[in-house]
């Protein structure tokens, strides 16, 4: 494939997420997909099947929806910056709902291998958000 249609690859990737089609992820995901910074969540099977869990989850709990900042391509892999918006409507395994706005930034790192995502490394701003869901407190409160 070419570095436009991985980066296109990318951009459905989260454009599915955002519309709530699961179903997409056996089109666009390697069944043996790897996820190098999965969410602290136990009991999420390996592989895409993971991937499809933990997007239930956070599509129940947290719906909201994925920008694009910044994308570059090189040889088989994209490296995409985003910010992800939503609100916690739902319960997250040890977080009870709190209704509140979520903004967190992220870059992920996605290989691409026979036209599907094989791969991803991310670094998320996990501290803002376990804030922002009010289970630690934010920098200077009480």
């Amino acid at each position: 494939m070419s570095l436009e249609a991985n980066k296109a690859l990318v951009r459905r990737f989260y454009q599915e997420i955002d519309a709530g089609n699961v179903d997409a992820m056996d089109e666009i995901v390697a069944e043996d997909y790897i996820d190098h910074s999965p969410p602290p969540f136990p009991g999420l099977a390996p592989g895409r099947e993971g991937l499809k869990q933990a997007f239930r989850m956070f599509w129940d709990a947290t719906p909201g929806r994925h920008v694009i900042e910044d994308q570059l391509a090189e040889g088989d892999r994209v490296v995409t910056r985003l910010t992800a918006y939503g609100r916690h409507t739902g319960d997250l395994p040890g977080i009870p709902a709190t209704g509140n706005e979520l903004t967190m930034t992220g870059t992920a790192i996605h290989r691409i291998a026979d036209g599907k995502i094989a791969e991803k490394w991310s670094d998320k701003d996990v501290l803002g958000f376990l804030q922002q869901l009010g289970v630690l407190p934010a920098v200077g409160g009480h």
